[in-house]
């Protein structure tokens, strides 16, 4: 075997490789390194321009930093560079300040401090990414609204410790899977994401001294220039912001990952009560048609909670700068608005094209013989045996079913006790479902 070849240079760029969560999603280019390049010269505009209206620097200045577009700048120097100071807002801004030329460079950057500009476009990429991620939220959980409505009265094995349990609806359990749809976007929807602007100290002396009379003026200005929200304070150590945002992703993939687990379980071979509607192939196996979106899903659900484990630990950020925990963020939360992004597309290739397979689920419910309606049994014959005697005797007529390979109704027609019930009805799963059909109706009602 020979080694491979050397890496060219335009490999080393992150393409998505080992990443079919997320690549080729909306969410890939809104977090690429060219967005958060991007994202950092909006954020240095935005602080330009903001100065420029309250007269602390020249509206010429303000249109010179807004000119520079990220493709004038080279971003894997800058990438390179960031090695020498930390961050990549220190190579950012002196590349920025020459681009402006002489004449401008001054009002580069004027009185902030690298965390300023970086906090501020992790703040845009997460906007803009999340608008992206909540417009697959609406489109999925109309397409499990329409699926809810259409199964409200498919009945089906509900499922308890991988048993039958009792029966169901599919129409339930997408109502079911909507509705933490629903939690997840309005989680996402109700994020506070503000600007963030404080200067080296996070006191906005620099902006003082620069002649801002009222530096929060200034702090106003430069939010409503990026379209965030203005914060309360500087944030540079009150991370609230980044926590809130690593509980909503994590809940997100969390709920987007309850579907996919479902499915997965439910397309089994040997169940197949669902199948997606267009499978993955096998390297191997020519026969195989995997439920793709849903393992996807699965593996972005289960990555989701140590990248946000990861968000909060950095909370702990001491003085009014810290060292690291600010550093340990940035990797992190970029990883999970991928992640969630990718989730939440393919969560709209799963449902859109969700096969139900009605009749394997109405086979199903006949597995146990009819013992799957046996707590119906169980409150039925306790008023008319006794509860110990109708305990009794389900218990012996389950044995004898099991064993016999027989249906319960069939055996329990033997005992002369009950010859006067209607046992056909009392065994039928599809007389046994409860209220599935008004909690269906309840859930949909939930826009």
């Amino acid at each position: 075997m020979t080694a491979a070849g050397p890496v060219r240079p335009e490999s080393d760029a992150d393409t998505g490789l080992l990443a079919p969560g997320w690549v080729g999603s909306p969410a890939t280019s809104a977090t690429s390194d060219g967005a958060f390049l991007g994202a950092l010269l909006d954020a240095e505009a935005a602080l330009a321009r903001a100065q420029a209206g309250l007269g602390l620097a020249p509206a010429a200045a303000a249109s010179a930093v807004s000119a520079v577009a990220a493709a004038d700048l080279d971003v894997r120097s800058i990438a390179l560079r960031s090695r020498g100071g930390g961050n990549p807002v220190i190579p950012l801004v002196a590349d920025l300040t020459a681009a402006v030329g002489e004449e401008y460079g001054p009002y580069v950057h004027r009185g902030a401090t690298s965390q300023d500009i970086l906090d501020t476009a992790l703040m845009l990429v997460a906007r803009r990414t999340l608008d992206l991620v909540l417009a697959d939220l609406e489109r999925t959980a109309r397409a499990l609204g329409r699926l809810a409505a259409a199964h409200r009265d498919t009945v089906m094995p509900g499922r308890t410790l991988t048993q039958h349990a009792v029966p169901t609806t599919f129409g339930l359990k997408a109502a079911g899977w909507r509705s933490l749809v629903l939690d997840a976007r309005d989680r996402l929807d109700d994020l506070r994401i503000p600007a963030q602007l404080g200067g080296a100290g996070g006191t906005l002396a620099a902006f003082t001294a620069f002649g801002a009379e009222d530096p929060g003026t200034l702090v106003a200005a430069y939010a409503g220039e990026l379209g965030l929200p203005e914060p309360m304070l500087p944030w540079h150590t009150l991370r609230t912001p980044i926590a809130d945002l690593a509980g909503g992703l994590a809940f997100t993939a969390g709920a987007l990952g309850k579907m996919a687990a479902d499915v997965l379980t439910l397309s089994r071979t040997e169940i197949a009560e669902v199948s997606e509607g267009s499978g993955g192939g096998s390297s191997a196996m020519p026969h195989k048609a995997n439920p793709v979106a849903a393992t996807v899903i699965a593996a972005s659900a289960r990555r989701a909670p140590g990248l946000a484990a990861t968000l909060y630990a950095s909370m702990v950020a001491e003085d009014e700068r810290p060292a690291g925990a600010w550093h340990a963020e940035w990797e992190p939360l970029r990883e999970l608005l991928r992640l969630v992004g990718g989730t939440a597309h393919h969560a709209v290739e799963l449902v859109e094209g969700l096969r139900v397979n009605a009749d394997t689920m109405r086979e199903h419910l006949g597995l146990t013989h009819g013992l799957i309606v046996s707590e119906r049994l169980a409150v039925e014959l306790a008023p008319v045996l006794g509860r110990a005697r109708a305990k009794e005797l389900l218990t012996r007529a389950a044995e004898r079913a099991v064993t016999g390979n027989r249906p319960l109704v069939d055996v329990l027609g033997e005992e002369p006790e009950l010859k006067d019930l209607d046992l056909v009805d009392l065994t039928d799963p599809t007389r046994y479902t409860g209220s599935a059909g008004a909690l269906t109706d309840r859930a949909l009602e939930r826009t």
